[in-house]
């Protein structure tokens, strides 16, 4: 079953990498406790050796989870096979440097397959100067509940997806992002 399912999150995603981006902006209100360890860090010029980072899927829902600051998390779910994914890397780059003084805390999951994350995702995260924030999420353990439980739009069929989060204020993007678009996500949280 797991395979199957990983199987149709697989095809979809290649199918809907043409997709133009959906958009919805939500307000959450419940309150989730979510105070776990901080899996993203500012961009830097320094490179960083790639550390291998699992996230189980409960981590990954304290990842995404309200917490009772003012920071802004912005989490983008990619995959180095996905083109669309690769082509918005380059903004999420420049506006961590633009931001790198401000409460943002930019994280990267990768959806790539367990056999390519010392090898493939190793590389695009040391080449792009992200190994401090990429994580790995094996989505083969992913289930249509994990989905339902943490996002509005989002079921998994589709990537790249960014989710942004500050206190109870959410928005989720299926598909690519533009720089403008980017801009103006992060702008509506101040």
């Amino acid at each position: 079953m797991k395979k199957l399912i990983l199987g149709v999150v697989l095809c979809t995603a290649l199918s809907a990498c043409k997709k133009e981006a959906k958009v919805n902006e939500t307000t959450d209100t419940t309150v989730t406790d979510s105070a776990g360890a901080d899996h993203s860090a500012a961009a830097t010029e320094t490179a960083f050796p790639f550390k291998h980072v699992e996230l189980s899927a409960e981590e990954s829902t304290k990842l995404l989870g309200k917490k009772d600051n003012d920071t802004l998390y912005v989490t983008n779910f990619f995959a180095t096979w996905c083109g669309p994914c690769m082509r918005e890397i380059p903004h999420f780059k420049e506006k961590m440097a633009e931001l790198k003084s401000q409460p943002v805390k930019f994280t990267f999951v990768s959806l790539d397959e367990k056999g390519d994350w010392d090898t493939k995702v190793k590389k695009f995260s040391e080449e792009q100067g992200l190994s401090q924030n990429v994580v790995l999420l094996d989505g083969s353990l992913l289930t249509p509940e994990f989905f339902k439980a943490n996002f509005k739009e989002w079921d998994g069929g589709s990537i790249p997806f960014t989710f942004m989060r500050k206190g109870d204020k959410t928005d989720e993007t299926v598909g690519m992002m533009s720089a403008e678009a980017l801009t103006e996500k992060i702008n509506s949280f101040k």
